[in-house]
């Protein structure tokens, strides 16, 4: 009896030993992502849904060997400020900012913890990264740029006779300052000068948008969060005054934008998510090149046009990916 007790013990305490060194290797499995972002609009929500989606196809799962966190800085610099500091404090295995903004914030916060920035149109300017180039830091990432050539020949097929654009934008946004400098550069090449109206702040928009009535002959939008978050208002003084809008979101011709050729935002969020699983099984951000996407479409809404005025080329509407009706 005591030979069996003995030996009971011992197999009850080999099977404890494995119990205590079984959960370090779980605990080891457990990878950690923090995600951020601006403020809350389809194409940023978009990006979002996209990394979540990567990191699911790759083997993560919230709930199971991941960690999930998510924090919108409803368009506040300020909340988008504590929301860095706090997602460093936490020490995930990486950090993933949307939009210039939440992007600036996070890597303001740390020099340490992995950062991974998405829909940022130019990095470099937004200090966020030296190069396009492997950064040798902590930061790496995808940009939303986009050829603006291709935006002004957009322009120009949806209102060729225009000569004015107008342009609502947030002057606080680095990446949208970045749009207004080289569409000052670029737009005289072919025959068009820019107008220009602050809006920084949401609710700026729509007075924004008023203040170009009888100025120019198209709005052009870029992916400014203030103009994107409030983009009905735009549209509604678009219809009113019969301007047309030409954006370069294409969800934004969803909402009552006339066409838009641009990035598929789920997809810029997949690519940026399989930067964040390289990350998660080892990588440096630091080895790894910024990228961007070159995955354009176009989308067109031949009945915002009717409702701006004007009629879409045919070859036009035939010559989009989705059109909205």
């Amino acid at each position: 009896m005591l030979i069996g007790k003995k030996h009971f013990l011992t197999v009850g305490a080999v099977a404890v030993a494995l119990a205590i060194h079984a959960v370090p290797a779980v605990a080891a499995q457990q990878k950690s992502v923090a995600v951020t972002a601006i403020v809350e609009h389809p194409a940023l929500d978009a990006v979002r849904d996209g990394v979540q989606d990567a990191l699911k196809k790759a083997g993560y799962e919230p709930g199971k060997n991941l960690k999930w966190q998510y924090q919108s800085a409803q368009g506040n610099t300020g909340t988008a400020a504590q929301i860095a500091r706090k997602f460093v404090g936490d020490r995930p295995d990486a950090i993933v900012a949307i939009a210039t903004p939440s992007a600036q914030s996070v890597v303001a916060a740390t020099k340490d913890v992995p950062v991974v920035y998405s829909a940022v149109t130019d990095p470099v300017a937004a200090q966020l990264v030296p190069s396009m180039e492997p950064s040798g830091t902590n930061v790496t990432g995808v940009s939303d740029l986009l050829a603006l050539d291709k935006q002004v020949e957009l322009i120009k097929k949806v209102v060729p006779n225009a000569k004015r654009v107008g342009m609502v934008y947030n002057p606080g946004e680095a990446n949208s300052v970045v749009v207004v400098k080289r569409l000052q550069e670029l737009l005289p090449k072919s025959g068009l000068t820019l107008v220009e109206a602050a809006a920084p702040r949401t609710v700026d928009v729509a007075s924004a948008a008023r203040s170009l009535i009888g100025k120019v002959d198209v709005i052009y939008t870029n992916t400014d969060n203030n103009v994107v978050s409030a983009y009905e208002s735009l549209v509604k003084v678009g219809n009113d005054a019969k301007i047309p809008l030409v954006a370069s979101d294409t969800d934004s011709v969803k909402r009552g934008a006339i066409a838009a050729l641009g990035i598929d935002y789920h997809d810029l969020g997949v690519q940026t998510g399989k930067i964040v699983v390289r990350i998660l099984k080892g990588e440096k951000p630091g080895a790894i090149a910024s990228e961007t996407s070159s995955n354009l479409r176009l989308f067109v809404n031949p009945g915002a046009a009717t409702k701006q005025g004007v009629t879409l080329p045919d070859a036009l509407v035939k010559s989009a990916a989705e059109i909205i009706k």
